[in-house]
């Protein structure tokens, strides 16, 4: 392992652990980052059923995923609902991906079709009973998990990273059961650890394009 590629390691390391452990604190600070990945995963994920290709194989998917990450990244910014709504219906999405693609090689249209309606349901149930702050909390724990973990898998079993960014949950759901475990363990303890934390504290709501108006 190259110096470069060891300290570029412990980075993806440290912040997954930081989200993990601290995602509802850091919100604020992640929720154009975590709209950028998610918009970029979705639009060329959508290119590739669309197209029948392989992902991020083509132009075209890249260029998608970039203007859907971007939409995504500044809508975050400028409104709580929507950067609610992404890191919710991310969470339904990711799970129904994960369900369907621990079944399948390659991403279909079956589960796109289930990752999209799950990512609606969640939502939907999200903001109607006002679960933002569990939904974040939730997400944060299993999204930094899944990243710290899944750096771990990529260097120790030399997984390829686009079959990491296709579909980390099937990475660590068909690789060694030693990193399942870790997986969940770390998952529940972020889950624990923060709830514990911020059982007093809460995140203000903003809708920043009223002050830009303003």
């Amino acid at each position: 392992m190259t110096f470069e590629l060891l300290c570029a390691t412990l980075i993806a390391l440290l912040f997954g652990a930081l989200i993990c452990f601290g995602g509802y604190r850091l919100f604020l600070a992640l929720l154009p980052i975590w709209g950028f990945f998610f918009g970029f995963g979705l639009g060329a994920q959508s290119v590739q059923l669309l197209f029948g290709e392989a992902f991020l194989a083509t132009v075209t998917s890249w260029v998608v995923g970039f203007v859907v990450a971007i939409l995504f990244a500044v809508l975050s910014y400028l409104f709580y609902i929507f950067a609610v709504a992404v890191i919710a219906g991310s969470l339904g999405y990711g799970l129904g991906i994960a369900i369907i693609g621990i079944f399948s090689d390659n991403l279909n249209l079956i589960a796109w079709l289930v990752g999209m309606a799950l990512a609606i349901v969640m939502i939907v149930i999200t903001l109607r009973f006002n679960l933002a702050k569990y939904v974040i909390i939730f997400a944060t724990a299993v999204g930094g998990a899944a990243a710290t973990i899944a750096t771990l898998v990529v260097g120790v079993e030399n997984v390829q990273l686009l079959a990491l960014a296709q579909n980390p949950i099937k990475v660590l759901a068909t690789s060694s059961v030693i990193w399942t475990l870790l997986f969940l363990l770390m998952a529940g303890a972020g889950i624990a650890i923060q709830l514990s934390v911020n059982r007093q504290w809460e995140i203000e709501t903003y809708n920043r394009w009223s002050t830009v108006q303003a």
